[in-house]
């Protein structure tokens, strides 16, 4: 059963200041967070030699837990990290941690620590709508976490009845001991868990979209239970190429130079973004502030995040980041060196059983032409519609756009008669 932990919306959060981490202040001070280490004092009578001496001790302890809290980072500093996000959404959601329990009876593959049987869960954040409405699960992308549509929360949960999850092995979620060692193994520890999910919220039929590598896992579980997906919507997807399919001269050269070569051997070593945060230790935070600052700011193809929202998908993006290695590790085994899938969706594409609909920014590095292969081979409903004003994360770029794209692809559940006519703005491939 799953754990309901009711959240208020955000008229009612008291954002505080001193409960963000790293990232909302001087970044010394966020990144380390140590408490003051109670002296506990004998009755001997205070002298200025007995006062240095409970100072000297307090400053040592103070020390030490600043070793011991290198990393700033939990899961309960993940979900007040999130709570704090989400308390821009005026729309009141619940937050659960969904028990999928050990493992998928008959599974070889577990998604627990090898000694260990402990259940897992899913973090998942259900947003409040209408009755009848259809519903949307959203499914984040690599290193990634649901906060990171918080900016789209409030009006698709006007039409739809919104579920958003942290994949297993990230964000709020469980984070098991990866011990995945082949693709296949790999990309059952995301489908399964996303199917057990699915049975603990009793959820018979749903949308399904997911963003970037969330998109490649909705992608295989639709091809694996597609009696419980009315439409696939793929945002950014990665994953349709192998790196026998690119023909790239340039990648190639660059593939054959000792910086390549590197750098090749760092991606099979599985060297991911979050091991670098987490190796910077209390200076992690402020890596991460550069990193939104500039994608979500500075150079942003579309809506920059204003103070408060950069402020705040800091400070959970940090936390999500620097949080215990999990599903992050997957890295290696889903791609190859220079993100090429190492089982393609292009290979698939002909046995899809359910509509489907691709989104991307105009300014996407995904390219969108990998989609248009893929409908060739397609015997389902595929539209490819294009945004401006975004790039790989559209949905945070140019929300406006996004929704809009959203609502087009999925007319045939609001109205009897759907309109094909693509909206203003918006571009059909």
């Amino acid at each position: 059963m799953a754990t309901v932990l009711p959240t208020k919306s955000s008229s009612s959060l008291i954002q505080t200041e001193s409960s963000s981490m790293a990232l909302q202040t001087e970044s010394s001070s966020m990144a380390i967070q140590t408490e003051s280490s109670s002296v506990i004092q004998t009755p001997e009578e205070e002298t200025p030699r007995t006062n240095a001496k409970a100072k000297k001790k307090s400053l040592a302890a103070s020390r030490w837990a600043t070793v011991l809290r290198w990393i700033p980072t939990s899961t309960d500093h993940i979900i007040a990290a999130e709570k704090r996000l989400l308390s821009l959404v005026k729309t009141p959601y619940t937050q659960e941690k969904v028990s999928i329990g050990s493992g998928p009876q008959g599974s070889k593959v577990k998604w627990f620590r090898s000694v260990s049987n402990e259940p897992r869960f899913i973090n998942t954040v259900t947003f409040e709508s209408k009755e009848d409405s259809p519903t949307l699960v959203m499914v984040h992308g690599y290193g990634a976490s649901q906060g990171f549509f918080f900016r789209n929360f409030e009006f698709l949960s006007k039409h739809f009845k919104v579920i958003a999850i942290d994949q297993l092995g990230w964000g709020g979620s469980s984070r098991p001991d990866f011990t995945c060692k082949s693709t296949e193994e790999t990309e059952a520890w995301f489908i399964d868990s996303l199917e057990e999910w699915r049975k603990s919220v009793k959820l018979s039929s749903f949308i399904l979209l997911g963003h970037s590598f969330g998109g490649y896992v909705a992608a295989k579980y639709a091809l694996k239970y597609p009696e419980h997906i009315e439409h696939l919507i793929l945002v950014g997807t990665a994953g349709f190429s192998s790196e026998t399919d690119h023909k790239s001269e340039e990648f190639s050269k660059f593939r054959s130079t000792w910086k390549g070569a590197i750098i090749k051997n760092l991606w099979e070593s599985n060297l991911t973004p979050s091991k670098v945060i987490r190796g910077l230790g209390p200076w992690g935070p402020d890596l991460v502030r550069k990193y939104t600052t500039n994608r979500f700011g500075t150079c942003s193809s579309g809506d920059v995040l204003n103070e408060e929202e950069s402020k705040l998908l800091t400070d959970y993006v940090y936390h999500t980041l620097a949080a215990k290695a999990s599903g992050e590790l997957c890295l290696k085994y889903i791609f190859s060196f220079g993100a090429f899938a190492r089982s393609p969706l292009l290979n698939s594409a002909s046995e899809w059983k359910v509509p489907t609909s691709f989104i991307y920014g105009v300014y996407d590095w995904m390219n969108y032409e990998g989609a248009v292969e893929a409908r060739k081979k397609m015997n389902v409903p595929c539209d490819i519609i294009r945004v401006p004003k975004g790039g790989h994360f559209v949905f945070v770029d140019n929300p406006i756009g996004f929704h809009s794209a959203v609502m087009y692809v999925c007319r045939r559940f609001f109205t009897t008669h759907p309109s094909n006519k693509i909206p203003e703005g918006l571009e059909s491939v």
